[in-house]
């Protein structure tokens, strides 16, 4: 199973039962990776070796400190060897995500339109850090579980009020959506509070690297959303940045 986390906004996530996608660091109201509208892309697209290049001096300072935060945080068996790069395709929508690959070594992926649309290298610092906190704080699996909850719960419910296996099925999808939804904005709150402290640590800004939310899209305080409103989470990182 392929299981994804990323930052976001409209950062609106999907969440299927058969494969995870948890949250996004997005300018569009895309969850996973998609094409980008070609007017933007060509107003705001890099080439993946600027984008590489760009990144690079950045991911040499976060990533060691990710790595000890999350040999620090989590226990022995959480594999903490982060591999970040570049998505080779070019057209797709602004994202950074985080994943897990088939033997759970932590993934941190940006797209290009996303590096060329972040204002300094502390935006930058401060997405990789909340990408990193993510797989530190074991969101993807705990969004699972609650997807699996759900379905469960909700499968049992209607099955129990005489629904056939399709009304069951049906049931449990949505159970699953509804579930894996029910703490995500905890979660991406959680991800920027540590992620302001994986910054900090790496030398960075990470007040100054949150200002990228006032430069995308509000997703406000929708029922069920799956990201905060831009202000609670500019919020959580001040508050955290002040203890440090």
């Amino acid at each position: 199973m392929r299981q994804l986390s990323s930052i976001g906004s409209s950062l609106v996530c999907l969440v299927l039962l058969g494969g995870l996608v948890a949250g996004c660091v997005s300018t569009t109201s895309s969850s996973a990776p998609t094409a980008a509208p070609a007017a933007r892309q060509q107003a705001a697209n890099i080439s993946h070796s600027q984008a590489r290049s760009r990144l690079a001096p950045i991911t040499a300072r976060v990533e060691p400190v990710a790595e000890r935060e999350c040999r620090a945080r989590t226990n022995s068996g959480t594999d903490c060897d982060y591999l970040i790069s570049v998505d080779s395709r070019t057209e797709l929508a602004a994202n950074a995500y985080q994943t897990v690959d088939k033997n759970g070594r932590p993934l941190i992926v940006f797209t290009t339109a996303l590096i060329a649309q972040t204002g300094n290298a502390d935006e930058l610092a401060f997405v990789m850090g909340h990408e990193a906190a993510h797989h530190i704080a074991g969101h993807l699996t705990r969004q699972q579980n609650n997807a699996m909850t759900g379905a469960a719960l909700s499968g049992i419910l209607v099955a129990a009020l005489g629904g056939n296996a399709d009304a069951v099925e049906a049931a449990m999808d949505l159970g699953a959506g509804v579930g894996a939804r029910s703490y995500s904005k905890n979660f991406e709150l959680e991800a920027d509070a540590l992620g302001t402290v994986i910054a900090h640590k790496a030398g960075y800004d990470p007040v100054r690297g949150a200002e990228f939310f006032n430069r995308i899209a509000d997703p406000g305080d929708r029922f069920l959303g799956t990201h905060p409103p831009n202000a609670a989470r500019m919020e959580i990182v001040r508050r955290t940045a002040a203890g440090l």
